[in-house]
């Protein structure tokens, strides 16, 4: 009974639960830690959202058991956001089923079709659970590149042609979390054909689409024509309504795929609880100033962040969309990774932010900054940063070493 099961030994150890403790430790000690570590929102969910839950949940015929697949009035709500965004139609009964956010519906869709041994085609650096829902339903993961641009197809060729077996499925997520990386229409027709062509499923999070700067929307892949016969796409409300907890989101696309989530998950859950769905259909029936505002609030935070953290004489990447920035780790520190480099930040500066390996290992270089603190605090964190920048750079090495683990 002491060896680790199965399942949880293709698990590599939890990243993020070594900088969780040590931000626990801090703060036990009194330290206030200014987290741009896990990307969980902190803006309020919409009062109009909020009342119709209040509404709905007094009337006790909501207090039982839903479908799992979600109510007839959310997937309509659902179809009619799809056709308003991206002009794309979409079938209520038969292309769109509600899902406990992204991430459940990313992992029950690899329970639903991956057999041992099965070959899915997935970027570096990914969200984890894009690789780790296949690894648990016994998929072996094939890496690509993340980046969208000219070197993704030939990538995409290579992974293809030394896959024995052949792919099953490929895995997309623009606006990339945590890369903040945004893909064109262009490339997903590219990307389209070669799929067809090749008989691989795509599989597309488009959980940050509506967290974008610039004025330019990030499309969809399913407005590829053709798209839906072998693809589906997974969006959330988490971020685009500030509805993490809520745990809202949404799988479409092609009828037998979405068929094969459905029936997995009427056997392992019977759907969010009523008035979180009634709730939900009013958010996506709304007239899109919510959204907009949540938008620009982020838009906002990411100026004051590129603009103070520049200042501070650490230089990142404006990102296009997501409420991410990904950011290389300066130059006197890289060769400590990122891990150790997070740990340095929350001994030192009291800032608390999510190492680049998490995410894969080609993300060693970088860390995620997720913009989830007001501007005020984000501005703290780079005179924090600056200090300890500093004060490091009085030290041999430049690197200051961190405190003993407690």
């Amino acid at each position: 009974m002491e060896e680790e099961f199965h399942k949880v030994r293709r698990l590599p150890p939890y990243v993020f639960e070594q900088v969780n403790r040590l931000k626990a430790s801090a703060r036990s000690r009194g330290a206030d830690i200014i987290d741009l570590g896990m990307g969980n929102p902190d803006l309020p969910t919409p009062k109009s959202i909020v009342d119709k839950l209040c509404e709905v949940v007094r009337d006790p015929r909501t207090h039982r058991y839903s479908s799992s697949r979600g109510i007839p009035g959310l997937r309509r709500a659902q179809a009619n956001y799809y056709a308003r965004r991206f002009g794309v139609k979409l079938d209520p009964e038969t292309q769109i089923v509600a899902t406990l956010g992204s991430k459940e519906g990313f992992a029950n869709m690899a329970q639903a079709i991956t057999a041992p041994g099965d070959v899915i085609l997935c970027p570096n650096p990914t969200y984890p659970i894009h690789a780790f829902g296949f690894i648990m339903s016994g998929g072996v993961i094939r890496s690509l590149q993340a980046e969208p641009d000219a070197g993704f197809i030939p990538a995409l060729e290579r992974g293809v042609r030394h896959s024995i077996p052949k792919p099953l499925a490929l895995i997309l997520n623009y606006p990339s979390n945590p890369t903040a990386h945004v893909a064109t229409l262009d490339f997903y027709k590219d990307v389209v054909a070669y799929a067809k062509k090749n008989d691989i499923i795509i599989l597309s999070d488009l959980a940050y689409s509506e967290i974008y700067f610039d004025g330019n929307p990030p499309p969809s892949v399913l407005q590829v024509p053709g798209a839906i016969d072998i693809t589906v796409e997974f969006t959330s409300m988490s971020k685009t309504f500030s509805m993490p907890g809520w745990r809202m989101g949404f799988a479409v696309g092609n009828e037998r795929l979405i068929a094969a989530l459905t029936r997995v998950k009427s056997y392992l859950d019977y759907g969010a609880f009523t008035p979180i769905q009634v709730a939900a259909t009013t958010a996506l029936n709304g007239d899109g100033a919510d959204i907009a505002e949540v938008r620009d609030i982020y838009h906002r935070r990411r100026d004051v962040m590129v603009d103070s953290f520049g200042r501070a004489g650490w230089v990142i990447p404006a990102p296009a969309a997501s409420m991410f920035a990904w950011a290389p780790i300066p130059g006197p520190f890289r060769h400590l990774g990122s891990l150790e480099f997070s740990k340095l930040l929350i001994e030192h500066a009291d800032v608390a932010v999510a190492p680049g390996v998490g995410f894969g290992e080609h993300g060693d270089d970088f860390v995620r900054i997720a913009l989830v603190e007001n501007e005020h605090r984000i501005r703290q964190a780079a005179r924090n940063i600056k200090r300890f920048f500093t004060s490091s750079a009085k030290q041999p090495n430049n690197v200051v070493p961190l405190a003993a683990h407690r």
